[in-house]
C-alpha cells in the first residue's frame, strides 16, 4: 500500500511540473494559434491520462486483480470455442437452408416464390443484432416463455442460421441461374429426373462458381460471431472487452485480433484449396 501511494503520487507530482512546463512553453506570441493552443491542450491531458492508468493498474495488481498474459490467453481461448461453436452451428444450419430458399425462390408456384423474397428481403434489410434481440425476447414478450440460461446461445444460432440462410440463397440462386438451359434439357433427354439433373448436373458446376462468393460470406460469418455480445453470450469479444475494462490494457482487444484473423487466415487456405481441387471442371 505504502509503495502504491508513493508512486501515485510522484506520478501526480510529474503530471503537474509536466503541464505547468507545457504552459509556459506554449505561451510565446508566435504560437498562439489555434491549431498550436489546441495540440497544447492534447499535451497537457496526455501525463493525467497516463498517471491515472498507472495508479489504476498498480491498484488493481495490489488488490490481486491483475491477470497475466497466460491466464488472460486461456480466458480468450475459452471464449474462442464458443465462437468456433456459433461458427460451425450456422453452417451447418444455413448451408443447406439456403438452397431450400433458393428453389422456393425460383419457384413457378408465385405464392412460395414471393413469401421467399419477402423472407430475404426481411433479413437483408434488418440488422442482425436487432434479429437476435428479437428472437430472444420475443418468446417472453409474446408467449411468456420464461428465458433460461440457454436461451441465449440458442437465440444467437436461430438468429444466425436465418439470416445467413437469406445471403447463401441469393449467392444459390445467382449460380443456378447461370447454368445454360441447354444443359438442363439435355439431361431431360437422357432421362434424368429433375433431381438427378440438380445434384448431377448442376450442382457440381454451381459450387464452383459461387465458391469465391460463399467464402466471402463465410469470412464474414467469422467476424459477425462478435456481434452475440450484444445479448450476453460469452464468446471471445466478450471476453476480451471485459479483460480490457479490468486490466486498464488494450492487449486482450490485440490478442482477439490475433485470434480471428489466424482462424481467418486458415478459411481462407481451406477454400483456396477446394477451389483448385475444383478446377478439373471447365466451362
Amino acid at each position: 500500500m505504502l509503495v502504491r501511494d508513493l508512486r501515485c503520487n510522484l506520478v501526480r507530482r510529474m503530471e503537474r511540473f509536466w503541464q505547468a512546463w507545457l504552459v509556459r512553453v506554449f505561451e510565446i506570441r508566435a504560437l498562439r494559434a489555434y491549431t498550436a493552443w489546441y495540440g497544447c491542450a492534447i499535451c497537457a491531458q496526455m501525463p493525467n491520462y497516463i498517471s491515472r492508468m498507472q495508479c489504476s493498474r498498480v491498484y488493481t495488481k495490489g488488490k490481486g486483480t491483475f491477470v497475466d498474459i497466460g491466464t488472460m490467453l486461456g480466458m480468450l481461448g475459452t471464449g474462442f470455442v464458443v465462437t468456433l461453436q456459433i461458427f460451425f452451428l450456422t453452417l451447418v444450419g444455413s448451408l443447406p437452408l439456403g438452397v431450400l430458399v433458393a428453389l422456393g425462390r425460383m419457384s413457378k408456384f408465385k405464392p412460395l416464390a414471393w413469401l421467399m423474397r419477402f423472407y430475404i428481403s426481411i433479413m437483408r434489410g434488418t440488422p442482425l443484432m436487432l434479429q437476435m434481440f428479437f428472437i430472444y425476447f420475443a418468446p417472453y414478450y409474446i408467449f411468456g416463455v420464461e428465458l433460461s440460461t440457454d436461451s441465449k446461445f440458442n437465440a444467437t444460432i436461430i438468429a444466425f442460421i436465418i439470416n445467413y440462410a437469406a445471403y447463401f440463397a441469393e449467392i444459390y440462386r445467382s449460380g443456378i441461374q447461370s447454368i445454360p438451359k441447354g444443359q438442363l434439357e439435355a439431361a431431360s433427354v437422357l432421362g434424368y429426373s429433375r433431381a438427378q439433373t440438380f445434384m448431377k448436373i448442376v450442382l457440381p458446376q454451381v459450387i464452383k462458381r459461387i465458391l469465391p462468393a460463399m467464402g466471402n460470406e463465410i469470412i464474414t460469418l467469422v467476424k459477425d460471431t462478435s456481434l452475440a455480445f450484444a445479448i450476453g453470450v460469452a464468446e471471445m469479444f466478450s471476453t476480451a472487452k471485459a479483460l480490457v475494462a479490468s486490466q486498464v490494457s488494450m492487449l486482450p482487444f490485440v490478442f482477439a485480433a490475433a485470434f480471428y484473423w489466424v482462424f481467418n487466415f486458415v478459411v481462407e487456405i481451406v477454400l483456396n484449396r477446394v477451389e483448385k481441387k475444383l478446377n478439373y471442371y471447365h466451362d
